[in-house]
């Protein structure tokens, strides 16, 4: 599904990414464990197009991602929630789930909702509430079910258990947990695995971005 070759990927003159590979399969959770400006965030940055390799490919079933502009990713059934949430304060909860499912021309609206309000039932309850009300931990959930709304075929999930508090830590842990085994492709950032390490087929440990090592876990 996901194949990332030889990705070296610079940010102000500094390079982050230094010849990282990775690839996610179909139907696969795939964990990326590194420290704090390991890396983590400037790869899952570039698959989004945020940022353009220098040199490398990065390909989703064997189409090669240069060539799709960064409103493409949603069209292609690709979700992402970065690890800042990157919500839109003045819009309510269902609009922020919807804002990736308007540049899919594919995608209908009602059918997005009914699945993301499935996984998610507890946000369709605040779905008027505006971002900006929340806190950080409902925040996170209106991130996933986001990505949820648009991923059809990848989720990348950056850092999604950061800052957040145990309760829903584990109800993050258990909805992104019910992925697995499904069509889906899953790729986990993380600083440890403490949190998803029952839930990921293989992980890849990255520093000073570039590969340390890959196990599989199951």
């Amino acid at each position: 599904m996901l194949r990332i070759e030889s990705l070296h990927v610079a940010i102000q003159s500094v390079q982050v990414l230094r010849g990282l590979s990775l690839e996610v399969k179909a139907g696969t959770m795939v964990g990326l464990v590194g420290r704090n400006g390991a890396g983590k965030t400037t790869l899952m940055r570039s698959v989004m197009g945020h940022l353009t390799p220098s040199q490398g490919r990065i390909t989703i079933d064997g189409q090669d991602l240069a060539a799709v502009p960064k409103h493409g990713r949603a069209a292609l059934g690709i979700g992402y929630m970065p690890e800042d949430r990157g919500l839109v304060p003045e819009l309510t909860v269902e609009e922020n789930i919807l804002v990736p499912v308007w540049a899919s021309k594919t995608l209908k609206e009602a059918a997005r909702l009914d699945f993301v309000y499935g996984v998610l039932p507890e946000l369709k309850e605040m779905r008027e509430r505006r971002a900006l009300l929340l806190s950080g931990g409902q925040q996170k959930l209106v991130a996933l079910a986001r990505a949820l709304a648009v991923g059809t075929r990848l989720l990348l999930l950056d850092e999604p258990f950061e800052g957040v508090a145990p309760a829903l830590s584990q109800r993050l842990g258990d909805v992104i947990g019910s992925l697995r085994g499904g069509q889906m492709a899953v790729l986990i950032s993380q600083s440890d695995l403490n949190h998803s390490r029952g839930m990921v087929d293989r992980e890849f440990v990255i520093e000073r971005g570039a590969n340390v090592a890959a196990a599989e876990t199951a």
